[in-house]
């Protein structure tokens, strides 16, 4: 059985790897009345993951869960699914016992494509292995704890056959699942080519941090996604035509994003055409009373 040194480490390697949010979000309950919730009590590490980090994201795929908040995308759950022939044909779909029979999986994360990130329930909690449950029905176990999984995935230390890799350079991120709007400003083409405009771009919104960036085959196309360090804002420079800039932001800060965004458009040599949702409704201004998520 680990011990509490032990659990301590692998949280101190994932906290010197990716820095935690500042205000997390989901963070904080009563872990006596969540462990009587799901049945059974939960790891050491899982407990210091979600004091530190709280729901949200690692690196735009991995989601980390909670026991505590009250949206139905949270929480924590037990793998559930419906046998659609014998045991025996269904056992390389379901190798694991299905709740509530002993030794079944626990969900305690997600990744964008929709795979489960689980537990083992056999043994102490502390010594669960993680097993990946992908989208697709197939199954991978990790003799690890989730912190040291987690840490090994972002740091490139473990390789995953279900999972995707970290994009080669980048520096591993978390984002809190917190409350934010999204706006879209459309661009004129202006006299400078994409890549300056993108650098006066991030110039502006400085100091920022890379998340990864997208180009088609023909590079005709391309997206570089980044975040601002000290506001918290997440962006994408589509070099679509029209050009855009996406942007996620807290609600409070809308002001200031309108500010700094226009006078950035400015030194982009740009108009903004148009202003509209992240559901592609246009809007007429940029008003604070029409700033809700669609």
């Amino acid at each position: 059985m680990a011990d509490s040194k032990t659990i301590a480490a692998d949280c101190d390697r994932l906290v010197g790897l990716v820095v935690p949010p500042a205000e997390p979000v989901d963070a904080h309950g009563d872990w006596t009345a969540a462990e009587m919730t799901i049945g059974t009590r939960l790891p050491g590490d899982y407990k210091r993951l979600v004091e530190t980090y709280g729901w949200g994201e690692f690196c735009d795929f991995l989601y980390l869960r909670t026991p505590f908040g009250s949206s139905e995308h949270n929480g924590i759950e037990w793998q559930s699914a419906r046998l659609t022939g014998s045991l025996e044909r269904d056992r390389d779909r379901y190798p694991y016992p299905l709740h509530p029979a002993p030794g079944a999986l626990l969900v305690w994360g997600t990744t964008m494509d929709a795979d489960r990130l689980c537990w083992l329930a056999r043994g102490s909690p502390d010594d669960w292995p993680v097993v990946v449950w992908s989208s697709e029905g197939w199954y991978e176990t990790h003799p690890m704890r989730a912190a040291a999984f987690i840490e090994g995935w972002a740091g490139g230390h473990i390789g995953s056959r279900l999972l995707m890799d970290m994009e080669p350079g980048l520096a591993p991120w978390f984002n809190a699942f917190r409350p934010r709007i999204h706006r879209c400003l459309r661009l004129s083409d202006g006299p400078t080519a994409h890549p300056e405009r993108l650098r006066r771009l991030r110039e502006a919104l400085a100091p920022t941090t890379d998340r990864g960036s997208w180009r088609s085959a023909s590079d005709e196309s391309r997206q570089d996604h980044f975040a601002t360090v000290d506001t918290d804002w997440l962006l994408t420079y589509d070099a679509s035509r029209p050009h855009q800039i996406r942007i996620g932001f807290p609600p409070e800060d809308s002001e200031q994003v309108r500010q700094r965004l226009f006078a950035a458009a400015q030194l982009m040599g740009c108009e903004v055409l148009q202003i509209t949702t992240a559901a592609g409704r246009s809007l007429p201004t940029w008003d604070t009373a029409t700033d809700e998520d669609e």
